[in-house]
């Protein structure tokens, strides 16, 4: 090709590039007497130039318009018969070979997009009907049928090339395998192939789309009659839910809501079983999470508010129950008990195989047994499990006074929800826009990388990032949605958002003092994992606390912190109980064995109203039940707390260390952390920290809040009045109030350098801790009472 064409060529490719969105015609017609196959062959080129080079969506557009060219110029296809069947068989080959590796396939068709047309379509028919011609045995069908799968998958979700034609060559490739692979023959690869085609043809870019949904519906139906609930339930939910996700296409949002509903039916009652190993549980459990968050849209879709709100509800509930099932069920279970879930485990395996095998001589009566069989291993475990999996709103409600209004925040697909929960008015939603949940979803990126990798900044843009938070949230339209009667505020965070201080969101006002969320509600603003929990922790009733059970300074890098807080706190007890540095281990707190009912010490933590723990908190974001307290012999974590821990006189927990009320967001719909685990085990309260807090300030937020709970019996208000005084007070301030104080001489020294040092820096009428990243740390879970 002459050299200056080529250059021509080139030029206008970048000149096509670089345009604007349709403007691509134009340039063109302008340049007519370049657009030629010649500079088909160069587009292709230079597309597979850009994807090497990692730039793959640029790519992907310059092959289809190369495409739509080569089809306007009447182009035959970019290869010979025979070339297109080398290259099918060389891709088949590599699938043979690397097991279905997209390390080696994917690098192989992107070698040769200029093959991923029409062309490739024609001959996966032409291979397909020689090979089965040439194999004699049924096995050896079979084998084919697996391949045509496979390569029809890598062909469907290829991301580069010419996607239209990769669809129609995955649809093309899967109506082959279904012609060798034949339900009498292979009812269950039939089945999967139905599902895959299903995928095909709502993905498909060619046809009218209704056609194609319609055609996407009867797959998924026809895989349903061979993945039946009975002898393959995890297929069964997943095609429903598929089969749900293309009924909403089409709006058809009766037969989402039933499709949903018969979906979650069975994936709850299938629990630890519908997961196994890692990897296959986190991809499993996000699976699940969609499901719930998609009917949880078709509820809203169907002006079913209760009903969206319970089912937001058992998502969570039921993401915990499978983690303890999965991770802890030896501790949870006494011996007998799991002994006898895992023979009814074994019942159920073999009465799914027979069904799987087609073994079964009376299916129906099999079918029911395995269903009693599963209801029986649930029931048994509702007895031990500290949270269960139902939730009405309406009895829920009837906890709330007419002054408290609960916010439950719920991520969706593309948006982010807001329940206004409050016996003084109907539940009413507040839904944001797809605009906003992308905003919201970036400043929480931002905000968590900045906090990892830059601390002193994220601390230094605390309070500018909560005023961004604050408007993408648009608290301000949810607050004018709450009662005028509403004095009390009670917060349910969804996933991420459970890591940030909603509580110091600011609040716009005419004063030259910033307000804040916690500043418009009297009786205070307190934290719930959920409703169910909240109405579970709301029925304990915990009247005494006089008991203080106290684990100080364990590790030895904490040594010189031990400045006097935990005995100016101690002063306010008439009992109490302190286990310093060396004696403050794990297994002082937990039984000897598991055959042990309790111990010495945790005799005395059974008994304590009030836990208070002066240590380091870490938080382990791949098993969040693995979070925990660094004790001076090893961890105590979240599960270990939940198994051993029996808080049944505890009114509250105060996690004095750093990071103890991060939670689990990842994966789990659910709020998995130390606070939860405090909770679940009996406490009605727990105080804890959401970022690595200073430790002077927290000293003295502590020391403050002990001494408001002793003047009042509020453990919100006694924390939203110390975080108050530890935001407003003067250097001035602080020195009277360490002069009427009962700390110990060694604390008021060190005090009383620390304010003289702070009126040299900023004055006497300066406030050392006026900004977020201090006051704002700490939060009540649980009751708040």
């Amino acid at each position: 090709m002459d050299e200056n064409r080529v250059q021509a060529y080139l030029e206008l490719i970048q000149k096509l590039l670089n345009c604007p969105n349709g403007k691509e015609g134009q340039i063109l017609q302008a340049n007519e007497e370049l657009v030629d196959a010649g500079l088909v062959q160069v587009m292709k080129q230079v597309a597979e130039q850009m994807a090497a080079e990692g730039n793959g969506n640029a790519a992907n557009w310059l092959i289809n318009l190369a495409a739509e060219i080569a089809r306007m110029l009447g182009m035959t296809a970019s290869a010979t018969p025979q070339e297109y069947l080398e290259f099918l068989r060389e891709v088949l080959q590599a699938i043979v070979d690397s097991n279905s590796n997209p390390q080696v396939v994917y690098p192989l068709l992107q070698a040769n997009l200029d093959k991923l047309d029409d062309g490739l379509t024609q001959i996966v028919e032409v291979w397909a009907a020689q090979t089965v011609a040439e194999v004699e045995h049924q096995e050896e069908q079979f084998i084919v049928a697996i391949l045509l799968n496979n390569f029809g998958n890598f062909m469907g979700q290829f991301p580069l090339g010419n996607k239209a034609s990769n669809q129609e060559t995955a649809i093309v490739t899967y109506q082959n395998a279904l012609q060798i692979s034949t339900r009498e023959a292979f009812p269950e690869n039939w089945a999967t192939t139905q599902n895959n085609l299903a995928g095909a043809y709502r993905k498909r870019i060619q046809g009218k789309k209704a056609n194609n949904l319609e055609l996407a519906i009867a797959c998924y139906h026809n895989a349903l009659q061979i993945h039946t609930r009975e002898a393959f339930p995890q297929n069964h939910t997943r095609t429903l839910y598929n089969l749900g996700c293309v009924y909403r296409d089409t709006q058809q949002w009766q037969f989402v809501y039933n499709t949903f509903f018969t979906a979650i039916q069975i994936t709850e009652s299938l629990r630890e079983e519908i997961l196994s190993g890692n990897e296959s549980k986190q991809k499993l459990a996000e699976e699940w999470n969609i499901l719930y968050r998609c009917m949880v849209e078709t509820c809203l879709k169907l002006n079913q508010p209760i009903e969206a709100l319970e089912y937001a509800e058992r998502s969570k509930n039921r993401n915990f129950v499978e983690a303890i099932l999965l991770q802890d069920s030896y501790t949870i279970f006494p011996p007998k008990v799991a002994a006898k879930l895992a023979l009814l485990r074994d019942e159920i395996a073999s009465a799914q195989y027979q069904i799987q095998q087609g073994k079964a001589e009376n299916y129906r009566e099999l079918a029911q047994r395995l269903q009693d069989l599963r209801q029986q291993g649930n029931q048994l475990q509702d007895k031990y499990l500290p949270v269960g999996s139902s939730f009405r709103f309406d009895s829920f409600e009837q906890t709330l006074d007419r002054e408290t209004t609960v916010i439950e925040w719920y991520l969706v697909g593309e948006t982010f929800l807001a329940f206004i929960i409050t016996k003084a008015a109907p539940l009413s939603v507040w839904q944001s826009t797809p605009e906003n949940y992308d905003k919201l979803i970036h400043w929480a990126s931002t905000y968590v990388n900045t906090y990892d990798k830059e601390p002193e900044t994220w601390r230094n843009q605390l309070a500018e990032a909560l005023q961004n938070l604050a408007e993408i949230l648009h608290i301000e339209e949810i607050l004018k949605l709450l009662p005028a009667s509403c004095n009390r505020l009670i917060l349910i965070p969804h996933r991420f958002l459970h890591l940030f201080p909603l509580h110091a969101l600011p609040i716009p006002n005419a004063s030259t003092s910033p307000t804040y969320l916690l500043d418009l509600f009297p009786r205070g603003v307190s934290y719930a994992p959920s409703c169910q929990l909240l109405q579970q922790v709301q029925t304990r009733q915990r009247t005494h606390f006089d008991n203080l059970f106290a684990i100080q300074t364990p590790t030895e890098d904490l040594y010189e912190e031990d400045v006097g807080a935990v005995r100016a706190i101690k002063q306010q007890f008439t009992h109490s109980e302190i286990l310093k540095k060396g004696k403050a281990t794990k297994s002082a707190l937990l039984p000897v064995d598991d055959t042990a009912k309790i111990v010495t010490q945790h005799e005395k933590l059974a008994t304590a109203h009030c836990l208070l723990f002066f240590c380091h908190g870490y938080f382990n974001s791949d098993l969040p039940l693995n979070s925990g307290l660094e004790l001076a012999d090893g961890n105590l974590t979240v599960a270990e707390i939940i198994a051993h821990f029996r808080l049944e006189n505890c009114r509250l927990v105060t996690l004095s260390a750093c990071e103890t009320g991060i939670p689990d967001f990842k994966i789990s719909d659910e709020y998995t952390s130390l606070p939860y685990g405090f909770l679940l085990a009996g406490s009605t309260n727990v105080v804890s920290s959401l970022w690595k807090v200073d430790a002077t300030a927290t000293a003295l937020l502590m020391t403050k809040f002990y001494e408001e709970l002793e003047q009042q019996d509020n453990i919100t208000l006694a924390l939203r009045n110390a975080q108050f005084w530890l935001r407003d007070s003067t250097v001035e301030s602080f020195q009277a109030w360490l002069n009427k104080s009962k700390l110990s001489p060694i604390w008021q020294d060190i005090l009383k350098r620390d304010f003289e040092q702070w009126e040299e820096e900023i004055g006497k009428t300066g406030k050392r801790f006026n900004s977020p990243s201090y006051w704002s740390a700490f939060c009540v879970v649980g009751k708040g009472e």
